[in-house]
């Protein structure tokens, strides 16, 4: 028989220390709106501004959710964005132009811009009015590649990664479809 101490080991003290620290070092609100530390990334951008850089994250969040995926992986493909930005001017300028018109969007509709829209379905909802144009077009093809083309990110969807080196499915088992 197990015998529960009766002395709590945890206290009022150390759980409001351990409340504050974590807030202070990061918070995802209920929304999906992520504050505080996360951002950093967006600091050391290149080529396009830091507040481009984090409205590009936010945008691609938005555009494939996916709660199990750290933000790094969403700045990763962002960061090729950057690059490509302090290369290139006319990337440059697609970019921020392309960020700009979503703000716009957001600013007309919320009176703040996009990545300060409080709740992820009226973001979403902005970002289907422009599905079509060129720039949210390139931004959601490139994060199909950088997202799901990155062997970092399949343990979170319990894909092995392909089966060639591997001797193939027909070696491996065919039927070993455990990631599905």
């Amino acid at each position: 028989m197990r015998v529960i101490d009766k002395k709590p080991k945890v206290t009022r003290r150390s759980v409001l220390g351990a409340g504050t620290a974590s807030l202070v070092a990061f918070t995802v609100m209920p929304n999906g709106t992520i504050v505080g530390a996360g951002k950093a990334w967006a600091a050391s951008a290149k080529g396009l501004t830091a507040d481009t850089f984090a409205t590009l994250v936010q945008m691609a969040r938005d555009i494939y959710p996916h709660d199990k995926i750290a933000d790094k992986y969403y700045a990763k493909v962002v960061a090729g964005f950057d690059d490509a930005a302090a290369k290139d001017k006319a990337d440059k300028s697609a970019f921020e132009e392309g960020v700009a018109a979503l703000n716009s969007a957001a600013m007309r509709k919320h009176k703040v811009p996009y990545g300060e829209v409080a709740w992820e379905s009226e973001r979403v909802e902005i970002l289907r009015k422009m599905e079509k144009d060129p720039f949210f077009q390139r931004v959601r093809g490139a994060l199909v590649g950088g997202l799901y083309g990155n062997p970092d990110v399949w343990p979170t969807f319990g894909y092995e990664g392909p089966s060639a080196s591997k001797g193939g499915y027909i070696n491996r088992g065919f039927d070993d479809i455990d990631w599905l």
